[in-house]
């Protein structure tokens, strides 16, 4: 097993690394202790939410 620890950067940075992926639930936990999920939405270390970012769907193309 690697002994070799990895550093965090700061909560308040976007560049934390994913530390356990779930793809297949649709979530991944970051080094810095926030969840993410494949639709934008986050629980952040201090149990704040993150809503999911939407496009309004008057913005959205439909290919024809």
């Amino acid at each position: 097993m690697c002994s070799r620890q990895l550093s965090c950067p700061s909560a308040d940075r976007t560049d934390a690394h994913i530390v356990s992926a779930h793809p297949e639930q649709g979530w991944y936990l970051l080094c810095d202790g926030a969840i993410v999920f494949d639709d934008t939405g986050a629980l952040l270390p201090d149990g704040q939410v993150v809503a999911p970012h939407r496009v309004p769907v008057g913005q959205l193309t439909i290919a024809a």
